[in-house]
């Protein structure tokens, strides 16, 4: 049994890009983008109006000017035609470009229509107030995005501006699930007093659909050595196999015997955490990666977690996300020589992670209700109410 560090590191030592795709601008969310992206020109491109009202020269204003006659009305998309004379003005709507005779917009709000003129209400404006100066966003040339990142609704916002169309992203892997066990049975199916549903299939691919990938199989198996062994072997063609249950030491636990069977290489068995303490990791040889989690369903949840997350993380070039530190609100004591994991919400401000009640590795609303991992280290026999938790968001 090998500790929680020993085991990520293993794991990320076998990572690896599964390629490059280019992909439409509308089917980007959730992906990892990997090119770098370079402004093409100043943003905002032009003086931008920000407000509607009228633009003046602060210069008429400073000798005293606060009655205007309109030159010319400005919308959105127009460029102006002339520029204006002393004591002239713009009506301009937010959002147009702003002439450059012009550099102040004072607001509709402080504007009164006098006969064929516009007054200025107020007593006082700031030259170049209610504009957005060109490139005072970003300039032509800037680096906005160096390294590989995940695609928000955000990241899809600024990629339209800079006229992506196309995006070059991380390309998915293909995975496969495999979940065992002969009490297990289909959520439709009927069920008797000693069966339970198959909960961590569809956990599963919902975990993976977070990062857009939808399993390209996904079977159940009953505890047949045999099965498993030839299900495994026609696997051999995926990035990322998954499975679920029989790792343990039980009479029916034959899954990591199988997997060297099939010729993969045992890379770690049983990692000294709680839950998750089977978890079985190895490789085929120019083959797919093996992931075999306990089948518990919070335990399958933890692993997922731990070890799956930051592989594909690693894979697609990012940076893992870094873990909250918060104070925690109770006691809690432990009686293992293991790094444990237990479900918290958080509340509060500033925020503190409260642990939530949950039985055992198979209860099956443990992370329902939760907004994070937090862990009580193997050298921590008690947290404290105050005390500051490592939580994972999930």
């Amino acid at each position: 049994m090998i500790s929680l560090q020993e085991a990520r590191q293993l794991v990320l030592e076998q990572a690896g890009s599964f390629g490059k795709e280019i992909i439409l601008l509308e089917d980007a969310l959730g992906r990892t983008l990997n090119e770098p992206l370079i402004a093409d020109r100043d943003y905002p491109p032009f003086n931008r109006a920000t407000m509607d009202g009228i633009a003046i020269n602060s210069a008429c204003w400073q000798e005293g000017i606060r009655s205007f006659a309109l030159a010319e009305t400005v919308f959105a998309g127009q460029a102006s035609t002339k520029p204006i004379a002393n004591g002239e003005c713009y009506k301009i709507m937010t959002g147009a470009a702003v002439p450059l005779s012009a550099d102040t917009v004072i607001r509709k709000e402080d504007i009164e229509p006098e006969e064929n003129r516009l007054t200025v209400t107020v007593s006082s404006i700031t030259a170049g107030q209610n504009i957005a100066v060109k490139g005072s966003d970003i300039k032509a040339g800037t680096s906005i995005v160096d390294s590989a990142k995940r695609i928000k609704a955000g990241t899809i916002t600024t990629l339209a501006s800079l006229g992506y169309a196309e995006v070059k992203v991380a390309s998915l892997p293909s995975i496969a699930i495999i979940t065992t066990g002969d009490e297990i049975v289909p959520v439709d199916a009927p069920i008797n007093e000693v069966q339970i549903r198959n909960s961590n299939a569809f956990l599963l691919k919902a975990l993976l659909q977070q990062w857009q990938i939808r399993s390209s199989v996904c079977k159940h198996l009953k505890d047949d050595a045999a099965v498993l062994l030839a299900a495994v072997k026609q696997l051999r063609n995926q990035d990322i196999i998954i499975l679920s249950g029989a790792v343990s030491a039980g009479d029916a636990d034959f899954v990591p015997e199988v997997l060297i069977n099939a010729g993969a290489k045992q890379i770690f068995h049983k990692v000294a955490i709680r839950p998750g303490k089977p978890i079985w990791f190895g490789k085929f040889e120019n083959g797919p990666v093996v992931f075999a989690l306990p089948g518990n369903p919070f335990s399958t949840f933890v692993t997922f977690k731990l070890f799956i997350e930051p592989f594909l993380c690693q894979c697609f070039g990012l940076t893992a996300p870094e873990n909250l530190h918060l104070p925690f609100s109770g006691n809690r004591h432990k009686k293992t020589d293991l790094d444990e994991f237990f479900p918290v919400s958080f509340s509060g401000n500033p925020t503190v992670a409260k642990a939530l009640p949950f039985n055992t590795s198979g209860d099956i609303t443990a992370v329902m209700e939760a907004d994070g991992l937090a862990m009580q280290a193997v050298e921590q026999t008690e947290i404290k109410d105050g005390d500051v938790v490592q939580v994972i968001t999930i």
